[in-house]
């Protein structure tokens, strides 16, 4: 049983799915870092100072009353809150991994094409048949 998981573990799709879900985990922390750090706060300042991730709605006060100031505070107070701003930056973030899988399967298929497309060498001819000319060359000589 060891031995079938180790061939299993080390077959060439389970280690090449292992990276690229290693590399899939470090993008998406890119790409969310990209998202709240880099373009959701110049699209709050043009929105008049507004912090994405702070966007909500309270459902049910907590244990002390608000206004408050952040989810997290709300959420320390015990309020039940419905928090849209952080579901916009995640959609975000999605639109924006989904097109870097797009261009990168883009890129693929087009790699591919070009492949197809290339004219593919002539096979060499079998030795029988080199061995036959090569006689028939001779015989005519």
């Amino acid at each position: 049983m060891l031995k079938e998981f180790k061939e299993f573990a080390m077959r060439g799709n389970v280690v090449d799915m292992a990276v690229g879900i290693i590399i899939g985990a470090a993008f998406g922390k890119i790409v969310e870092s990209l998202v709240k750090d880099l373009i959701m706060p110049p699209i709050g300042l043009l929105l008049g100072k507004v912090d994405f991730a702070n966007l909500f709605v309270v459902l049910r006060e907590g244990t002390a009353m608000g206004p408050y100031l952040s989810v997290d505070a709300a959420q320390k107070a015990g309020a039940v809150t419905f928090n849209y701003g952080v579901f916009l930056n995640t959609c975000i973030s999605f639109i924006i991994v989904a097109f870097a899988v797009f261009l990168l399967i883009r890129t693929i298929n087009r790699m591919k094409r070009a492949e197809e497309a290339a004219p593919a060498a002539p096979a060499a001819p079998a030795e029988d048949i080199v061995l036959l000319r090569e006689i028939r060359d001779a015989l005519k000589k």
